[in-house]
């Protein structure tokens, strides 16, 4: 249908006696058009000009509401086939935070009088402008969509776009219905026409016409906003009528539809086949995602709950699957999965390859869903799970999984046409005499045509966002598309036109980070100021962490920890792309290898550690607690930056450089782990007397100490080790406790020497003296009690002695850590150190930077060779020191012992 132009300042309006019903209304909503361009460039509603238009007066924008009563459409007036549409209802609407608008309610006839109407909603507000928003869909649709509401994962403070004035407008997909999961309208051939995108731009149509009609103007800027099948409804649009949109957000597509629901029967098929062998409840489910998040979570440096380095994670999955297997593969309960519920666990997992047949546009993968990266399908933080019920119901209800829901709606009136269907026996990878009607379905639905090179030569500007933890729509459905556009309009096509956001944490508006940034502003300053959106900060909705920030990266990045600040300002990350694998660990042995060394209640023990299958044994040589010859085992998982958890009561083993290894083993007693180091090289020395040179010197020392009943007490001090083997203490006894530099007549003091045993190789701690001050005898270095162990670890060649204590009359035990009594200069101890604690508490990772400490939200500046050479003290108002020795840190700080080992 032509539209005129006027040549005046008041633009013109259509004045089709079809459209409207008399001169008159003409006239009133003629009066009512606002200024500005007659026309916005390559609007596919505009026409030619025509004579200039007699207008009377302005009336008010009441009168022009209600004139729009009588705006009809004849089935030539649309584009695609119709038998006309309708306005049923025009309402002026005043006040509330929406503001003063005209709410038009209309119908558009289908061809078929069996087939149900699309029900279309255009919201025109009094004070316009000049711009028009789409609003998409949702699920199945089936409902309304008025174009009322606020912008999806925009600021809460942020008024509606109609309260902005934008002209709003949306649909119910061609369809009414109370659940966006019923999709029995898919049985009629034109309305699922309709949903599959004929609706859309039906709807556009209309209201366009009625843009025009109200204010005698085309819009300037027209975008599309969709989340979920409404990010599908977007990238439809512009793939079928590249002409019709300027700007288009798409969350969490559903692009890849049919992709989407053959992978939601997969799943289906896993958990309920043979008698729901295969199905998890909920104890089971969670179990997944712990260990998932246990493996995964600090491979992006912070340990905060989200999953950011999805791709390193996947690595780990073979890993995570062995650690969750019952004994034998045989269900034994809530610990473990059996075989079955594995397969279940990689079905949700895997991609789905369609090797038999293709979808449209080529497509022949659904991605898998990121489960064992982070995705949640049980728990507080998503609505969707498996179902309660190990037998699902035909249909399905809501009583079974979420993902079969849809699926067996899809397969029932999408596909067969059957109501009473059993999708269980649909195969997705052959559906057989149903694959012509899958492929049909696919054309119709999809949106996986990659070639947007004409919605991006017209200056088309299109912004995607994806959650990666997404547990309804894939995540990687969305980046494989992303990857195609890439390979078929190029890269530079792509960065002109295109921002692709992934989020860690993030589910189908779910999740542990659900974020907040104004998409909106960001596609208007794109179209209309040429500002592209680059890396933006992002605050998180989630209740629990409310208000932490975190950057969205443009797809492949993901944002990492840099090691320092608050784990809740995204300043404190940068958006990285892993070269290589992020898991490999330098610093793992190649083959078997052997570990000597010691726990924080003196226990001696030897690591050993299978790099191939990452199994570990722990062997205790020397304890009070426990009989030598005890043995731990387990199998190690890794987390990235040469850390790996273990069986060790949340104890997590890191490799550093020169072979030192640092972790915990499980205490004896009462729950938790004792923290321990260990040293693949140890200085050996049989020769009594002499030759010790090697690990001889002064040393500062940090230690704890616990009594025969568990108490813990922290110790400083000092210890020197000679030449001829023996060795002294000293302790001061003021303030800053223990510290002092080493005088050989310190009072008190103990004295002995060192007794190399072979068996453990390792020095009997050998006490022959305890007097202190001037006049005493030398050391005796024959006789004695044995009070404990030191390990004399060598670190890339120099020593770091790590002495174990026990005492004779089993009272006590403890760790010394010792390290050079030599000046320390700022920079000496720069790195990022894997921390743990006598206490059993998390600790975040140290960064050490100049005079700078951080660890996780502390922040603190070090003084060194305070208070005497060779120690750090934090300025805090109970100082903490530390002790820096080859890449290994121990730490006294509020009454516990930490030591931690540079990554």
């Amino acid at each position: 249908m032509a539209l005129s132009h006027r040549t005046g300042r008041t633009p013109g309006i259509p004045c089709s006696p079809t459209l409207l019903a008399g001169t008159t209304l003409c006239l009133l909503l003629a009066a009512c058009g606002g200024g500005g361009s007659d026309s916005a460039s390559g609007n596919d509603d505009d026409a030619g000009g025509g004579p200039p238009l007699v207008v009377t007066p302005p009336v008010d924008a009441m009168a022009a509401c209600a004139a729009l009563s009588g705006f009809t459409l004849s089935a030539a007036d649309l584009s695609l086939p119709t038998t006309g549409a309708a306005v049923t209802g025009a309402t002026y609407l005043t006040g509330g935070t929406l503001g003063n608008h005209c709410q038009v309610r209309g119908a558009i006839r289908p061809v078929d009088p069996s087939a149900p109407d699309i029900t279309f909603a255009v919201n025109l507000p009094t004070t316009w402008n000049g711009k028009a928003i789409h609003f998409g869909g949702g699920g199945f649709n089936g409902r309304l969509i008025d174009g009322t509401e606020q912008i999806r994962f925009g600021p809460p403070d942020k008024p509606a776009p109609l309260a902005l004035g934008y002209a709003t407008f949306g649909d119910d997909g061609g369809h009414r219905s109370s659940s966006i999961t019923d999709g029995s309208f898919a049985a009629h051939d034109e309305a699922l026409a309709n949903y599959g995108g004929l609706a859309l731009k039906k709807t556009h149509e209309v209201a366009m016409k009625l843009v025009q009609a109200r204010y005698g103007r085309a819009p300037t800027q027209r975008y599309f906003l969709g989340t979920s099948t409404g990010g599908r409804d977007a990238l439809a649009h512009i793939q079928r009528w590249p002409a019709d949109y300027d700007g288009v957000v798409a969350n969490e597509p559903a692009l890849n539809y049919s992709g989407t629901r053959l992978s939601n029967l997969a799943v289906g098929r896993a958990l309920y086949l043979n008698g729901g062998a295969g199905w998890l409840n909920v104890a089971k489910t969670l179990l997944v995602q712990r260990t998932a998040m246990t493996s995964c979570d600090s491979l992006d440096g912070a340990t905060d709950g989200i999953v950011s380095n999805v791709e390193s994670c996947r690595l780990l999955n073979t890993q995570v699957l062995n650690a969750l297997r019952c004994p034998g593969g045989v269900d034994t309960g809530n610990t473990c999965l059996s075989d079955a519920q594995l397969d279940t666990v990689r079905a949700i997992e895997s991609p789905l390859d369609f090797t038999t047949y293709t979808l449209a546009n080529g497509v022949t993968r659904a991605g898998g869903y990121n489960l064992l990266e982070g995705a949640l399908v049980a728990g507080p933080y998503t609505s969707r799970d498996l179902g309660t019920r190990p037998v699902p119901g035909n249909p399905a209800t809501s009583a079974d999984a979420n993902m079969y829901v849809t699926g067996d709606q899809w397969a029932k009136y999408f596909v067969t046409r059957l109501t009473s269907f059993d999708s269980l026996g649909f195969d997705p990878l052959n559906p057989g005499l149903y694959t012509a009607r899958v492929q049909a379905a696919s054309e119709q639905t999809d949106a996986t045509n990659p070639d947007l090179s004409a919605f991006l030569a017209r200056g088309g500007r299109l912004i995607v966002l994806h959650g990666l933890a997404d547990e309804v729509i894939s995540p990687n459905s969305t980046i494989d598309y992303y990857n195609r556009v890439v390979t078929t309009v190029g890269r530079p096509a792509v960065d002109a036109g295109i921002r692709f956001y992934t989020v860690p944490g993030m589910g189908h508006g779910t999740g542990v980070f659900i974020p907040t940034w104004d998409s909106l502003a960001a596609l208007e300053n794109w179209v209309e100021r040429g500002l592209a959106p680059a890396t933006v900060t992002a605050f998180d909705a989630v209740a629990g962490t409310y208000g932490r920030t975190r950057p969205l990266c443009e797809y492949p990045a993901y944002p990492t920890y840099r090691g320092s600040g608050s784990l809740d300002a995204a300043m404190n990350f940068s958006c990285v792309t892993a070269v290589g694998d992020p898991l490999a660990c330098a610093h793992l042995p190649v083959a078997l290898t052997s570990y000597k060394g010691g726990n924080t209640r003196g226990e001696e023990l030897t690591l050993q550690v299978d790099p191939t299958t990452l199994a570990y044994t722990i062997t205790i040589d020397a304890s009070l607690q426990r009989t030598a010859g005890t043995q731990r085992t387990g199998t190690l998982l890794a987390q990235g930056q040469c850390s790996y958890a273990s069986a060790e009561s949340g104890a997590v083993f890191t490799f550093s450089a020169g072979g030192l290894v640092h972790g915990g083993v499980a205490a004896a007693s009462g729950g938790g782990y004792l923290p321990l180091l260990a040293f693949r090289d140890t200085f050996v020395n049989t020769t009594a007397g002499a030759g010790f040179n090697t690990i001889a010197g002064d040393f500062n020392a940090v230690g704890a100490d616990h009594s025969a009943g568990g108490t813990l007490t922290t110790s400083a001090g000092t210890g020197k080790i000679r030449n001829a083997g023996t060795w002294q203490t000293c302790q001061a006894t003021g303030t800053p406790p223990g510290f002092m530099l080493y005088e050989a007549n310190c009072s008190p003091a103990t004295k002995g020497y060192l007794q190399y045993s072979a068996v453990r190789n390792a020095y009997e701690l050998m006490l022959t003296s305890t007097c202190g001050g001037a006049g005493c005898p030398s050391t005796p270095t024959s006789g004695g009690t044995v009070t404990g162990s030191i390990v004399a670890g060598m670190v890339g060649g120099n020593p770091m002695p790590l002495v174990l204590l026990r005492a004779a009359d089993a009272s006590s035990s403890g760790m010394r850590f010792y390290a050079k009594q030599a000046t320390m200069l700022p920079g000496t101890g720069d790195g990022r150190y894997a921390m743990n604690s006598t206490d059993g508490a998390a600790v975040v990772d140290a960064t050490v930077l100049g005079s700078s400490l951080t660890r996780g939200a502390l922040a603190d500046v070090l003084d060194f060779d305070t208070p005497v050479v060779g120690v750090a003290q934090t300025r805090a108002a109970s100082p903490g020191h530390l002790l820096f020795n080859n890449g290994a840190l121990g730490q006294l700080e509020g009454g516990r012992l930490l030591l931690g080992v540079r990554h």
